[in-house]
C-alpha cells in the first residue's frame, strides 16, 4: 500500500472515529513537518513545536478534507499556513518574467548553485528571503514540490509559483555574490 492510500485510509477511519489511526499520519510525516518548520527558524525546538501544532490543526480540520487535491499537499498547505502564522506571532522574519531566458534553464541554474556552494551559506540565503520568495524556494527546491503541488501548498497559480521562484532565484543570486 502507498504513502497516499495509507493516508486515505488513515483519513477514513479518523473520520469514522478512530482517532488512534492518527499515529500513522504522524509517523509518516513528522519528520518531513519539522525539516519544513526549521527551514524556517532554523531552531529545532521551534520546528517541533510548529510540527505539532500543525498535526493538531489538520487532526481538527479532517473532517473538512475533500480529497480534492492529494492528503500531502492538504497537510503542507496546513502546516506552511502554521509556520507562517506562528512566526509573525512571534515577531520573526517570514521567510516581472524575462522571457529571454527558460524557466527550466532558470531551474538548472539554482539546482547548480546549490550543489556548487555552500549548501548551509545557501540555507541561510534562502532564510533571508522575503516570505512569498523563500516559500515557493522552500517548497520546490527543498521539499521537491512540483510546480503543480507547490502552487496548491501555497494557493496561487502556478504561473505566479514560477514568478516568485524567478524573483527569489534571482534575489538569491545577489546574495550570494
Amino acid at each position: 500500500m502507498g504513502e497516499g492510500d495509507q493516508d486515505a485510509a488513515d483519513v477514513a477511519r479518523i473520520v469514522a472515529g478512530d482517532r488512534n489511526a492518527f499515529e500513522g499520519i504522524v509517523r509518516r510525516w513528522q519528520r518531513r513537518l519539522v525539516n519544513l518548520a526549521y527551514r524556517f527558524c532554523r531552531d529545532r525546538a521551534l520546528a517541533e513545536d510548529m510540527a505539532q501544532e500543525a498535526f493538531l490543526k489538520a487532526f481538527r480540520s479532517l473532517a473538512t478534507f475533500r480529497a480534492e487535491s492529494a492528503f500531502s499537499t492538504w497537510l503542507m498547505a496546513i502546516a506552511l499556513n502554521t509556520y507562517r502564522s506562528r512566526l509573525r506571532a512571534e515577531g520573526q522574519p517570514l521567510l516581472s518574467l524575462d522571457p529571454a531566458r527558460t524557466f527550466s534553464a532558470e531551474v538548472s541554474a539554482l539546482r547548480g548553485l546549490i550543489e556548487r556552494q555552500d549548501a548551509e551559506a545557501v540555507r541561510k540565503a534562502v532564510l533571508t528571503l522575503p516570505g512569498r520568495y523563500r516559500e515557493a524556494i522552500l517548497l520546490f527546491y527543498f521539499e521537491d514540490k512540483s510546480v503543480g503541488d507547490a502552487a496548491s501548498v501555497l494557493g496561487i497559480a502556478e504561473g505566479t509559483l514560477k514568478a516568485r521562484l524567478h524573483r527569489g532565484r534571482e534575489l538569491l543570486r545577489q546574495k550570494m555574490q
